[in-house]
């Protein structure tokens, strides 16, 4: 697939994989929409990708304030008349054990990673429907296959994204409309340092499996080619951690076992 000439929506834009994903559809010759609630940012990425920036539209957003999207989805439709990719990669992670955690954290992971997702998609997808043409990527996680401790909001949002967008995958089928959703294991960003505690409060740290994981660029270029052949489900991961998401189809009790002994934060 060509993304040249094509509106690509990417929340999650001012840094990390979003901030990847903007150089690489932009490369391809396509028209960006980047948003995020740090407009800062926004515009350094924007600065930061060079050329013509005509072709780059700055929508600012807060997933977690979903009374606002509809108007937010609204405006980019507008931007450039249409939608042809969705990238419903912002999001946050959590650093805390699930006894010692508010239900109104739980309730912002859910927010900002699940139903800020859903509403965006839902938003856009009549548009999409009624070009018979486009593409749904979702950046969720390997916590979206498994669970660990002190990940149990941010796995559980991960999960819902999995239920929701294999739906939509086979609602889409007869609009060619693909559903790609993209599960990467620790990459070297801020998520660990944003991630919520149990009070909602920043952990502020960079934990020790993201100090040596791939940074976002490596994933990106590494998934690319599976994103531009819009596969169903993408994994990049480094081999013990794809060794953990086998072991969950196939052996379980096993995994169990490892993850109890496992460093996860």
């Amino acid at each position: 697939m060509s993304y040249k000439n094509k509106n690509v929506w990417i929340t999650g834009a001012s840094s990390g994989i979003g901030e990847s994903f903007a150089r690489a559809f932009f490369k391809e010759g396509a028209n960006l929409i980047l948003s995020s609630r740090r407009i800062e940012e926004l515009e350094r990425v924007k600065s930061d990708l060079g050329g013509d920036d005509s072709n780059i539209y700055i929508l600012t957003l807060d997933l977690a304030d979903s009374a606002t999207l509809p108007a937010k989805a609204k405006e980019a439709l507008g931007a450039f008349g249409a939608i042809d990719v969705l990238v419903n990669n912002g999001g946050i992670s959590q650093r805390s054990l699930f006894e010692e955690t508010e239900m109104d954290t739980i309730r912002r992971l859910m927010e900002v990673n699940f139903f800020g997702s859903a509403i965006l998609t839902k938003q856009v997808l009549p548009a999409i429907m009624e070009q018979k043409e486009g593409h749904i990527i979702v950046t969720s996680s390997l916590a979206g296959k498994f669970g660990t401790k002190f990940r149990s909001g941010y796995a559980a949002s991960k999960h819902a994204m999995h239920g929701l967008f294999d739906c939509i995958r086979q609602e889409m089928y007869d609009y060619n409309v693909a559903v790609t959703i993209i599960c990467p294991g620790p990459i070297k960003t801020s998520i660990t340092e944003n991630a919520l505690t149990g009070d909602g409060t920043s952990f502020g740290e960079i934990g020790d499996l993201h100090k040596s994981a791939m940074d976002a660029d490596e994933m990106i270029q590494k998934i690319w080619g599976r994103v531009k052949s819009r596969n169903e489900e993408i994994y990049v991961a480094r081999p013990k951690e794809l060794l953990a998401l086998y072991l969950k189809r196939w052996a379980p009790g096993l995994l169990n076992l490892i993850l109890k002994r496992s460093k996860v934060v």
